[in-house]
């Protein structure tokens, strides 16, 4: 991968620059309750502020319906969250390029913030509309991108404006990739890989990419029970994807081929139900139930995944080993969890999505080495497609 420009480069004394952000934060009662991905920015904006940029933000959150303001997708939350976390006032545009945002940019002093409002009200951020791109550049003299959650879209703050302005990658950005692609093109063996999640479809990319660099691979969550049933295990009514038993199959085979160790539970917790309480059973894989469905890897499984996990010097964790948000099925991605955390001579890389969700439920985050703030981004990655938002910095 060529390389990008990093903020380290940027002469930003008197700028005005327009950095994207990823401050798709949870609100509840008007205030942010959960900052983690506002933290994770704050050194990018630190870095900008303190050497007398004028700093304007730009960020989506949530899913408005493209068609203009809609308080609750309002960032104003983020700005004083922001605020708070900088220690000084945060301004908030009424609007994105209009005539707030222009005015309120204009007054900007040396080193103060601006946020403008969601870039999601406008539709034209989507399309990655050229006019909409001249009038964010507008605003600015320069362009930083620190949200690697969103890099992997093609939109107008992520793509199109990079084409219009001097371009840099931020330092969560840059840290995002030279972490998930020094993991892929060096890393140190035994490689663990461990993927779960619910469906084989979404992650087959994933699956042969890191088994051409992986030692060994660890599979949970719903997909497994596809490739049980392509060991010819009868998997009750677990989620099984019939369309992909016989590609989960061949990668049984390359695994073999490849002397990739892959490993699939040896047991599961079935339910009747899927619900907190339902009725649970844990039974080797053999011997599933036809009325039950597998919703968590069994004890055994979680202790075979965890001697793997232990003696790598690689871990990349993505996707949860059972339904983890019910208590009784998470026993097996906390002890999976666990084990990550409990390698302190490893590179532990979790991958972003429910693998983050997880750690953090369990207060392991800060045993882990590196936490990826992009799911859908970091697996595209890791799958070797080209992120939009990382290929407009190397132009």
């Amino acid at each position: 991968m060529a390389a990008i420009r990093s903020i380290d480069a940027l002469d930003a004394a008197g700028k005005r620059v327009l950095v994207r952000v990823d401050f798709n934060a949870p609100v509840a009662d008007g205030a942010v309750t959960d900052d983690t991905r506002i933290r994770a920015a704050l050194p990018t904006i630190r870095k900008l502020a303190g050497d007398g940029a004028k700093v304007i933000l730009m960020s989506h959150r949530g899913r408005p319906d493209g068609t203009g303001f809609q308080e609750e997708f309002s960032l104003a939350p983020a700005a004083r969250r922001l605020g708070e976390l900088l220690g000084v006032p945060v301004a908030m545009a009424g609007d994105i390029c209009g005539d707030d945002a222009r005015a309120k940019a204009a007054a900007l002093a040396d080193g103060e913030v601006l946020m403008l409002e969601n870039l999601r009200f406008d539709p034209r951020e989507k399309k990655n509309d050229r006019a909409f791109c001249e009038e964010l550049a507008e605003l600015g003299d320069a362009y930083v991108n620190d949200a690697f959650g969103t890099a992997h879209r093609a939109h107008a703050s992520t793509a199109g404006l990079a084409e219009l302005l001097p371009s840099y990658a931020g330092y969560l950005l840059q840290n995002e990739v030279d972490t998930l692609t020094g993991m892929l093109d060096a890393p140190r063996h035994p490689f663990c890989a461990i993927l779960g999640g619910s469906k084989v479809s979404d992650k087959i990319a994933v699956i042969e990419a890191l088994m051409d660099k992986c030692d060994t691979l660890v599979i949970g969550g719903g997909m497994c029970f596809t490739f049980l049933a392509a060991q010819g295990y009868g998997v009750g009514t677990s989620l099984k994807e019939d369309d992909w038993v016989d590609r989960a199959a061949a990668m049984l085979r390359k695994a073999g081929q490849k002397g990739v160790e892959l490993l699939l539970p040896v047991d599961v917790v079935c339910a009747d139900r899927f619900a907190e309480d339902a009725s649970t059973r844990t039974v080797a894989i053999d011997a599933i139930p036809a009325d039950m469905m597998g919703l968590d890897i069994g004890p055994r499984t979680a202790r075979l995944y965890a001697y793997a996990i232990g003696r790598a010097q690689t871990v990349f964790w993505n996707g949860p080993m059972g339904v983890f948000e019910m208590d009784a099925f998470a026993a097996g991605t906390e002890a999976v969890a666990r084990a990550v955390a409990a390698n302190k001579a490893a590179d532990t890389i979790i991958g972003g999505g429910d693998s983050v969700a997880a750690v953090n439920k369990f207060g392991l985050a800060d045993a882990m080495t590196f936490i990826s703030t992009g799911g859908g981004a970091s697996m595209e990655l890791v799958e070797g497609r080209e992120l939009p938002g990382v290929a407009a910095l190397q132009r």
